[in-house]
């Protein structure tokens, strides 16, 4: 008898050790951090480079046919960002095209092998001038309506694979080269043609924010992990519908946001969520203590199915939706335990110098 128990603890015992193994194989080990920077380079002391792993210039942006630099200080941004790798050697730094409203021409440059081919050449000039790593674009939107009175055609989403493709071929497999993607069903259908840009290139930056956007006329949350009841799109979803289209998850890099979207002129109803009203602004995060503050008025819930934070105003009829420390940890050990390629932010600029984001982020991991 007393063998038999110690053979079947024995058996238990050996069960364990085979599910940590398990689990250590799953990749609950490194998750990328990815920093926006949209900064004049005058700040680059009070942020803490070794929590990051990529910073990405932004923006650049088209001058013909080619990527260029805006002016001057930008110049110097960019040398600053790069000779940060002498002291942070795995630091990698990434230049990116367009923005919101910065990619007005991308549609037609891109559309021919002409204007595909400058870009491409003068990308490839721009990282070697600058020794930096690679390049990220952020074209608002190929193939779909992006800003308003930017060009878009069905076309696009083929040229994107074209341009990627051009990309890569020119600038090696060394080079890193990631996109922008949005976090709607749109940009997932008419977009991209995912089986054939994802071998390409590193990664895909899924902008899991601005989910309830500048031209919504009714509240919710901008940057939720989770669906709910009131609201399909988050993070979450984003994954699970890039998944479903083939996309790696090594591959997907999860986003937060370090910045408040505020709405005017919403009633005091359900807190103001899922309420009508106005945009009205953003705040970065730094300035949450000195303007979405319980001093200012503002009540602070937190819906627990979306993991979502929010804030509502009722003598001024102000709603707030963001990400906050909690959020992002609850993000950051999301990426990790579904085993993503990272999490990133829109923007370094926004955090604060101490107990900010950035390190809720790096204190997760």
């Amino acid at each position: 008898m007393k063998y038999y128990l110690f053979a079947g603890f024995c058996f238990i015992l050996c069960a364990s050790c085979a599910g940590w193994s398990k689990v250590q194989k799953r990749g609950y080990g490194k998750v990328d951090v990815i920093a926006y920077y949209a900064g004049n380079g005058s700040d680059l002391d009070q942020y803490r480079f070794e929590q990051l792993d990529q910073v990405i210039f932004s923006f650049c942006h088209l001058r013909g046919n080619e990527l260029t630099i805006d002016d001057a200080t930008d110049t110097l941004t960019i040398q600053k960002l790069v000779a940060l790798k002498k002291s942070h050697p795995k630091l990698k730094i990434l230049l990116s095209l367009g923005g919101w409203g910065g990619c007005a021409p991308c549609s037609e440059v891109f559309s021919t092998a002409v204007g595909r081919t400058a870009f491409i050449r003068s990308v490839d000039k721009l990282l070697r001038d600058f020794q930096a790593d690679g390049i990220d674009l952020d074209w608002e939107y190929p193939g779909i309506e992006g800003h308003p009175g930017h060009l878009f055609q069905r076309a696009d989403k083929a040229n994107f694979t074209a341009l990627v493709r051009e990309l890569r071929q020119v600038l090696g497999e060394k080079a890193e080269i990631s996109f922008a993607a949005g976090g709607f069903d749109a940009f997932f259908e008419g977009s991209v043609e995912w089986d054939l840009v994802m071998p390409l290139v590193n990664r895909v930056n899924i902008m899991s924010y601005d989910l309830v956007n500048g031209y919504s006329t009714v509240t919710g949350h901008h940057t939720p992990l989770y669906s709910s009841p009131g609201q399909q799109l988050s993070a979450d979803y984003a994954i699970k519908c890039l998944e479903k289209l083939g996309v790696p998850r090594k591959k997907m890099v999860l986003g937060a946001a370090f910045y408040a979207r505020v709405w005017e002129n919403v009633s005091n109803q359900n807190q103001g969520l899922y309420q009508s009203g106005k945009f009205k602004s953003f705040v970065p995060y730094q300035r949450f203590l000195s303007t979405i503050t319980e001093a200012e008025g503002y009540q602070f819930y937190r819906d627990s199915i979306a993991q979502a934070p929010y804030a509502y105003n009722p003598f001024k009829q102000l709603f707030a939706t963001f990400d906050d420390r909690e959020s992002v940890r609850q993000k950051a050990l999301y990426a990790q335990k579904e085993q993503l390629g990272g999490i990133m932010f829109w923007q370094l600029v926004g955090d604060t110098r101490e107990n900010g984001l950035l390190e809720a982020i790096y204190k997760a991991f």
